[in-house]
C-alpha cells in the first residue's frame, strides 16, 4: 500500500483508519528515519486537517498550527502532539467546542497531546513569558484554516525572537546549563536520556533557535547527521518498547540495536556517542560565538565614540610561534604556515590549554586542512608540546575534543581511533575509554610534582587503556600499542621501555595492594621484579592513583591509598641502593676547552651559539631539503667563576625570550699552565617565538648583569607588567626536596615546578642569597613543567648538615611558591 494510500484509508475511516494507517506505517520494514518521520508527520496532517474542517465549518479566523517538534515534522512512533489552536478573539465559545472536536479524538486513541488556545496576541505574550513556548512557536507550521493568521504570527514570533535575542539567549544558554548539570552527558552516559542530556536533541533544537536569531551560527558540518542519528535511535527505542521514552535503558540497548540492524548494542552507543560529541561541540562554538558577538555590542557604542564611529580591530597577543589570542579564543597568527610547519596543531593546543583558553573553530579547521602529517619520529618540539598539552588540567579536555571534533587526535595517534566514543560496561567507570584516558591524565598533572619524570608519567596516562580497543588482556596489547606509539613520537629506548611497563603493569599496584598479602616477602618481591627500578616505581605510584581517580568515585579510597601507599613502601626498601650517584661529567671537548681558556684569558664570559636541526620529510608543497627542521639553540658559556653566574644568565636569557630546555653547569678543570677556576655552561634554549638571538647582544647584556650595571630582577619585573593578564592554567605548587644520600661530594637539592619565564633566574637568586656555591646542576624542561636537580655545598666546598640543607629547601619552596 502506498503512503497516498494509507492517507485515503486515514481520512475516510476517522479515527480508526487512522490509527490502522498509523500501524501499518510503523510496522513497514522499508521505510525507517527521515522518509518515515515525514509520512507519520504527513498522516497525522491529513487527519488533524480533516477533524478540522468537520469542526469548523462555517467558522472564520481561526487556524491549527503544528509547533514543537511535530512543527519540525518529527513524529517519531510515541512523540506526543504539540497543537496549537489560533483564533482572532471573535467567537471564543465556537473555538471551544472546536477544540473539543480536535483534542478528544487525539486523546482517545491514546496520544499524548500538548495543546493551546490564543489569539496571535497571547501567543506572543505568552512566549514572552515562557522561554519554552517561545521555542515551540519558532518551529510554528500551519496544518490548517486561515493561512494569514498563521503567518501573521510566525512573523511576529521570529521578529521578536530576533528583537529580544541579547536577552533571551543568555537565558537559553543557562537553560541548556541546567539541564546538563542534571541529565549529565549524552556522550559518556551508559544510559543516556537521548533528548535531554548535553548534546542531545534539546541542545541540537536549541542551535537552531540560535541560528534563527541571527546572532550567531552554529557549525554545519555533521550536525544533521547528527541530530538524524538521534532522532532515528530514538525511533527505535519507542518502537521496542512501546512507550515515549527518551531513555536508552541498558535492558532495551539489544532490541534497539537490532532494530537499526546494528551489530550490538555497543556499536549502538558508540553511534549514539559520536553524534553527541558533534552536537555537544557545536554547541561550545556557538555559545561561544554569541558571547562574543554580545560581548561586542556591549563595548562598541563605547568605543566608536572614542574612536570617532571608527570600527577597533580586535587585540592580537602572541602565545607562541604562529599562535595568538583574539577575542577570547586561541587563533593562528598572520604569519603561520601550517602547510610547512606540522608541529603547529599541537603548539596551538598546547598554548590554548596553558591559557585556559578555546581553539577557535577556524583555526582547527584551517590547521586540520593544510597541516603536514609529523614525520616518525615525532621532532622533539611537538613531543615537548604533547607533553604540554596534557599537563595543562582541566582545560586539556576541551582543547582535546576540538582537535578531535576536526580528525586531528586520530591523524597524530592513529591508535585512537579503536578506543574513540568506547563504551564501557563496568559500574565503576563513569566516562568512556577515550574520556578516561584524557581524565587520567588531567588527575596525573596534579601529581607531577611527586615524580622526576612528568612527561613519561602523562604520556602514561594517556596510554594506559589504549589496548582496549583489541582482543584479549588489555594491558597485555597495550603495552605493544605504547612500545609503538611512544618510539614514533621520539622517546628513546630506555624511556620507551619504562612506558611499556607502565602500561602493562597499571593495574599492578592496586590489583596487588587489595588482594595480596603484603607481610609476604614473595609479594613484595614479585612486584619489585615486575617494576624493576625507583623511579618506575615512583612513576607507577602516580599512575595507579590518578588511573582510579579518573575512573569515578567508587574506585579510590583513603582506605585503598593507604594499601598502596603501604605495598609502594615495601617495594622501595627491596628496590634501595639504586640511588644515583653525581653523574661523571665528561672530558671536556676541545670547543669546551677553548672556550673556557678564553674566559681565563679575557676575564669575561665568552659564549657559542648555534642551531640544532634535524632534515625533515619534504614534498612538492613543502620545505626544500635545504630547509631543516629548527630544534632548538645550543648555548655555550665559558665564564670565570664567581658569584651569581647561574642568576645573570637564567635572567639574560629570559630576558631575550629563550626557554630553557636543558641546562648543565659544572666546574672545569682546565689544562696544565692555566691558571684560574671557570664555569661551564651547557644549555639548550628555544626561542619563545622563533626568532634566534645574536650572540653578541647575549654577550653585552651578560657582561652587564655580571658587573651588576643590568637589573635583570626589575626588566624582567617591567615585561610581565606590559603584558596582559590572563587566566592561564593553575598548575601544582612547587615542590623541593634533598635527595638523600645522592651524592658523597655535594647535597643535591631537587626542585619540581611548573615552567615560566625567569624560573631558573629566581631558583639561582636564592641559593645565592643563601650563600651556598652550586657544584653542578642539571635542568631538564618536560613539557610545562622543570625538574632540575642543584649539587650544592657550603662555602667549605663540604655537603650542607641536614637540618641546613632541610631549611634551604623550605626557604627555595617558600621562595618559588610566592
Amino acid at each position: 500500500m502506498t503512503s497516498t494510500d494509507t492517507r485515503v484509508e486515514a481520512e475516510d475511516s476517522g479515527p480508526s483508519g487512522y490509527a490502522a494507517a498509523r500501524l501499518r506505517l510503523l510496522q513497514e520494514g522499508a521505510r525507517s528515519g527521515p522518509p518515515r518521520r515525514a509520512a507519520l508527520a504527513e498522516l497525522t496532517d491529513d487527519w488533524l486537517t480533516g477533524l478540522f474542517a468537520a469542526g469548523s465549518e462555517g467558522l472564520r479566523g481561526v487556524s491549527l498550527v503544528a509547533v514543537g517538534g511535530y512543527g519540525r515534522g518529527e513524529l517519531s512512533p510515541r512523540s506526543d502532539l504539540d497543537l496549537l489552536l489560533l483564533h482572532d478573539g471573535a467567537d471564543s465559545g465556537a473555538v471551544a467546542a472546536l477544540a473539543d472536536r480536535i483534542w478528544y479524538p487525539v486523546w482517545d486513541l491514546g496520544l499524548d497531546l500538548d495543546h493551546s488556545v490564543r489569539t496571535p496576541a497571547e501567543a506572543r505574550k505568552t512566549a514572552a513569558d515562557d522561554l519554552k513556548v517561545q521555542l515551540g512557536l519558532l518551529d510554528a507550521r500551519h496544518l490548517a484554516g486561515d493561512l494569514g493568521l498563521t503567518a501573521g504570527l510566525r512573523t511576529a514570533v521570529l521578529a521578536d525572537w530576533r528583537n529580544q535575542a541579547p536577552k533571551r539567549l543568555p537565558e537559553l544558554q543557562e537553560l541548556c546549563a541546567e539541564r546538563a548539570e542534571r541529565q549529565g552527558e549524552l556522550q559518556y552516559l551508559l544510559e543516556p536520556d537521548l533528548k535531554e542530556a548535553r548534546g542531545g536533541l534539546r541542545d541540537a533544537t536549541a542551535l537552531r533557535a540560535v541560528a534563527a536569531s541571527w546572532l550567531a551560527d552554529a557549525p554545519r558540518e555533521g550536525l544533521s547527521d547528527a541530530r538524524r542519528r538521534l532522532l532515528d535511535v530514538r525511533d527505535a527505542l519507542h518502537l521496542a518498547t512501546g512507550r515515549a521514552t527518551d531513555r536508552l535503558a541498558l535492558q532495551e540497548q539489544d532490541q534497539v540495536a537490532a532494530e537499526l540492524g546494528l551489530l550490538d548494542a555497543d556499536t549502538l552507543l558508540r553511534q549514539v556517542y559520536e553524534a553527541a560529541r558533534v552536537v555537544s561541540y557545536a554547541s561550545d562554538v556557538t555559545w561561544r560565538e554569541v558571547g562574543r558577538v554580545l560581548r561586542s555590542r556591549a563595548v562598541r557604542p563605547r568605543l566608536r565614540a572614542m574612536l570617532g564611529g571608527g570600527k577597533p580591530a580586535a587585540e592580537r597577543s602572541p602565545l607562541a610561534e604562529g599562535v595568538v589570542e583574539q577575542d577570547g579564543e586561541v587563533g593562528l597568527a598572520r604569519t603561520a604556515r601550517p602547510e610547512r610547519d606540522p608541529v603547529l596543531p599541537l603548539r596551538a593546543a598546547a598554548a590554548a590549554a596553558q591559557a585556559d583558553l578555546p581553539l577557535s573553530l577556524h583555526a582547527v579547521r584551517r590547521m586540520a586542512a593544510a597541516t603536514r602529517p609529523l614525520p616518525t619520529p615525532w621532532p622533539a618540539e611537538a613531543r615537548q608540546q604533547l607533553v604540554t598539552l596534557l599537563g595543562s588540567g582541566h582545560p586539556t579536555i576541551e582543547v582535546w575534543e576540538a582537535l578531535e571534533a576536526e580528525g586531528l587526535i586520530t591523524r597524530l595517534l592513529p591508535d585512537w581511533e579503536r578506543v574513540r566514543c568506547r563504551p564501557q560496561r563496568n559500574a565503576v567507570h563513569i566516562w568512556t575509554v577515550d574520556r578516561h584516558l584524557i581524565e587520567t591524565a588531567v588527575r596525573a598533572s596534579e601529581l607531577t610534582r611527586r615524580v622526576g619524570r612528568p612527561d613519561l608519567l602523562l604520556v602514561a596516562s594517556l596510554l594506559h587503556d589504549i589496548g582496549k580497543g583489541w582482543p584479549g588482556d588489555h594491558s597485555v596489547a597495550g603495552e605493544i600499542i605504547a612500545r609503538d606509539v611512544a618510539t614514533r613520537i621520539g622517546f628513546d629506548r630506555t624511556d620507551v621501555a619504562v612506558l611499556a611497563t607502565l602500561v602493562r603493569h597499571h593495574l599492578l599496584l592496586i590489583d596487588t595492594a587489595t588482594r595480596r598479602d603484603l607481610e609476604d616477602p614473595a609479594t613484595v618481591r614479585s612486584v619489585a621484579e615486575a617494576v624493576g627500578s625507583q623511579g618506575t616505581l615512583e612513576l607507577l605510584h602516580a599512575l595507579t592513583e590518578a588511573d582510579a581517580l579518573a575512573t569515578g568515585p567508587a574506585a579510590w579510597s583513603s582506605w585503598r591509598g593507604s594499601l598502596v601507599t603501604d605495598l609502594v613502601k615495601r617495594v622501595s626498601a627491596v628496590l634501595a641502593g639504586d640511588a644515583p650517584e653525581e653523574p661523571e661529567a665528561a672530558a671536556p671537548t676541545a670547543e669546551q676547552e677553548r672556550l673556557a681558556i678564553e674566559a681565563c684569558r679575557t676575564g669575561g664570559p665568552v659564549l657559542a651559539l648555534r642551531a640544532q636541526t634535524e632534515p625533515v620529510d619534504t614534498d612538492a608543497d613543502a620545505a626544500s631539503p635545504e630547509d631543516p627542521e629548527p630544534l632548538g639553540v645550543e648555548l655555550l658559556i665559558a665564564v670565570p667563576d664567581q658569584p651569581g653566574v647561574l642568576p645573570s644568565v637564567a635572567g639574560v636569557l629570559a630576558m631575550h625570550r629563550l626557554t630553557v630546555r636543558t641546562a648543565e653547569l659544572r666546574a672545569l678543570d682546565l689544562p696544565d699552565g692555566v691558571e684560574g677556576s671557570v664555569l661551564l655552561l651547557n644549555w639548550r634554549v628555544a626561542a619563545e617565538y622563533g626568532s634566534l638571538p645574536q650572540a653578541a647582544r647575549l654577550r653585552a647584556d651578560l657582561v652587564r648583569a655580571l658587573d651588576g650595571s643590568l637589573d635583570i630582577t626589575a626588566r624582567l619585573a617591567e615585561r610581565d607588567a606590559a603584558y596582559p593578564r590572563r587566566r592561564g592554567t593553575i598548575a601544582p605548587p612547587p615542590r623541593v626536596t634533598v635527595a638523600p644520600a645522592a651524592s658523597r661530594h655535594a647535597t643535591v637539592i631537587e626542585v619540581r615546578a611548573h615552567d615560566a619565564p625567569g624560573l631558573l633566574h629566581r631558583i639561582g637568586r636564592a641559593l645565592e642569597d643563601a650563600h651556598v656555591r652550586v657544584r653542578s646542576m642539571h635542568v631538564s624542561t618536560l613539557g610545562a613543567n622543570a625538574v632540575d636537580a642543584f649539587y650544592v655545598t657550603g662555602t667549605k666546598g663540604a655537603p650542607l648538615p641536614g637540618t641546613e640543607a632541610a631549611s634551604l629547601a623550605r626557604a627555595l619552596e617558600e621562595t618559588l611558591r610566592g
